[in-house]
Formats: C-alpha cells, structure tokens, sequence
C-alpha cells in the first residue's frame, strides 16, 4: 500500500527538511547577541540564543555540546552559521565539526579573531545571506511520510487533555508511526506513575527495562530536589493552572500525558542530546519543561512538534513549526490565534476523536509541506533551552 506525501527539502545527507532555513547558532551566551543581529539582518534565518557553553564541566557541558549540535544537524536548516567568542570550554570549531558532516552549507565567525562584535555580525550577515540566497533556489519535492519525525509535547494541560486532545494526537501519531515515520514522547517527570502501563507497549525486554529505569531515576531525582524544600508548595509536580484546570495529581495528569503517544509499540529509549537509532515511537529521556522537551526533540531530528494545552500558550520553536492543539472549546474560542486545533468539537459533539485525530494528522502534513503554524506566523520562538544536569 502507497503511504502519503508530503512536499519538502532534501539534504545532502539524504534526510528531509520541512523548512528551508538559515540557522545562526553561539557556541556560548557570550556571542548571542551577535548571533541575533545576524538573524535579524538576513530574512529566513533564526538564531539560537543560550545561557550556557562556557563554566560548565562533565555532563552538563557535554549535554549543551550535543544539544547544540543536534539542532544544528537538524534537516530544517540548510545552512548554519556558528557564532564563538573565542576562549568558550565548548569551542565554534567542536560545535562546526560536529555539524559538518551533514554536508550542508556551514561557515564559523569567531569574535576574538575578527576583532569586535561588529565585525563579527557583518562577517556572519555575508555568510548567512550567501547561504539564504543559495537556499532560495531550492524547490519542494514529494516524499513520504515515513521521512517525517514529530515530537510529542504538552504544557497548560488541564482535564481536556487527557480526555481530548491527547488521545487524539496518539491516533495521528499512531498512522504516522504505521507508515514508517517516528514519534518522540519524553516529559518524564509528567508519566511518573505510568511506567508500568508504558512497558508493556516496548518491543522487546530490553526497552521495557529501559523505560522502567528512566522513569525510575526521574522519579528519584525528583525526590532529591524536593526533599529539602521549606516551601511545600515547590514540591508540587503540577501546577496551579494544571489544579484549576480539574487535575488532581500528578498520576492523573500521567494517565492523560501518555496518551499522546497513542498505543503504537516503543522501538527505543534515548538519552536527551542523542539522536535515536531506529524509527517508530520512541521516548526520550528528559524533563517536562516545555522548552527543554521540545529541544531535545529537535536535537534528535524532529522536524515538526505537536502540543496539546488545555490552558492555552503561544509558544513556539525557531526554526520548527509547533502545532497547538487544545480539547478545550473555551481555550480556542479565547485563543483562536494561538491555537492550530480545536480538538474540543469532540466535547460539543460535533466530531468523533477519530475524526480530530485525522484532522491533526491532516495538519501535520500540510505543515510538513510550507502550512505555517500559528506559533510561526506570529513569530514565537521562545522554547529553546538545552536542560541541564542538576
């Protein structure tokens, strides 16, 4: 049987991009202001602007490294210039290396040897605009919809979630994972509670043992971190919007979170930073910060996210369309520019779960193939942030 089509960019390395972009990405905070006023003089690039890339040591440095590197590789971006200051612990010349042999357009500006920050944009600006310029003349071709990886996120959840809007997302991810394309469910802190449920979904004994372990040492290092906290509301897992919104506990909101990964069977657990080996469902080891989950993801090759809000937010990835999906018909009728999804028709009556889920499957093609995304159009791209190791 013939899987559909989407229309996107093909990369030297043979992956697919949904997004033709020019990507300008620091190696350390010290070089993210010149990094942005790269992005701001080219049309059709994003910049990475982070906190980190220098005082870090071990672990933590080498999460940063990756994750910086993961983004780069990412299909969305056809080219990437580096931006270092010069004397950072993770160097321009790592974070280059680690992208180049993707084979896409790639050039470095490092502060200290041009000589000033205004220098350095001005060197980055030719860079960025000969690779926007070249990148223009690349045309969108048919591929399938195997090609495609999403990433699973959530944030303002409220009882709609998990009635609505996450089931209904675990049906589109489940026909995408049966045509050979790839989902990535992570926010480990919010299925505490479901690991159990989540195991006898794994492929075989090793990936159950898998997620049994890194939903364990999640749940453990959240015991640390909370165990001397004065403030017994810091303790909570939920938030108060998540209360008011009818969850009771966190159990109950893991119950509602899992569902977006629909009942397709996990093929591996990863490490955040890492790139998955196989294609299907998968779980990445993280946290459930919104931002922290969804660059991850992209870090691991996800080319769109889809995210459910009962309580609505505008968020947004630079570079990578994020698709907001709300079960709440009150949330979407407050937030119909923020919201690409009204999955609460399915709590009005006036569509099936199944039809919802089609229509989020539906979007995530047209997205795929040059649809943007209302978090896109509006310009929101606040979700960047690499996790760091506690």
């Amino acid at each position: 049987m013939m899987g559909d089509k989407f229309l996107g960019f093909r990369r030297e390395n043979g992956s697919a991009g949904v997004r033709n972009l020019i990507a300008i990405i620091p190696s350390v905070f010290c070089a993210a202001k010149v990094a942005q006023r790269i992005a701001q003089n080219v049309p059709g690039s994003v910049h990475f602007s982070h906190p980190v890339g220098c005082s870090q040591v071990g672990d933590d440095l080498d999460i940063t490294a990756k994750t910086l590197i993961g983004v780069g590789r990412n299909p969305n971006f056809a080219g990437v210039v580096v931006v270092g200051l010069g004397c950072e612990r993770f160097t321009p010349l790592e974070l280059a290396q680690g992208i180049a042999p993707t084979g896409k357009m790639l050039e470095t500006v490092v502060i200290q040897d041009v000589g000033d920050s205004i220098g350095a944009a001005e060197v980055g600006t030719r860079y960025a605009r000969q690779m926007q310029q070249i990148a223009s003349e690349q045309k969108r071709e048919e591929m399938d919809v195997g090609e495609l990886m999403i990433g699973l996120n959530c944030g303002g959840s409220d009882t709609t979630s998990g009635l609505v809007a996450n089931p209904a997302l675990g049906l589109a991810s489940d026909k995408l994972v049966a045509q050979g394309g790839s989902s990535i469910l992570t926010e480990l802190t919010e299925l505490i509670g479901t690991e159990h449920i989540l195991a006898r979904r794994a492929i075989n004994g090793q990936v159950a043992q898998d997620i049994l372990r890194v939903i364990h040492n999640m749940e453990e290092r959240l015991k640390r971190q909370t165990q001397t906290s004065r403030n017994e509301k810091r303790k909570n897992l939920i938030s108060t919007g998540n209360y008011d919104g009818g969850l009771s506990s966190v159990v109950e909101k893991s119950l509602g979170g899992m569902k977006k990964s629909g009942n397709a069977q996990f093929v591996e657990v990863f490490a955040y930073g890492d790139a998955p080996t196989q294609r299907g469902l998968l779980l990445l080891d993280g946290p459930g910060h919104d931002g922290e989950v969804t660059t991850g993801q992209v870090a691991a090759g996800a080319q769109i996210v889809c995210f459910p809000t009962g309580r609505g937010t505008p968020s947004g990835f630079p570079g990578v369309p994020v698709i907001k999906i709300t079960g709440n018909p009150r949330t979407y009728e407050r937030m119909k520019e923020n919201i690409d999804i009204n999955a609460g028709t399915v709590i009005t009556g006036e569509k099936s779960l199944q039809q919802v889920g089609e229509e989020i499957y539906q979007e995530i093609l047209k997205v795929a193939s040059g649809k943007l995304s209302k978090a896109e159009v509006l310009g929101h791209d606040e979700q960047f942030c690499i996790t760091r190791m506690p």
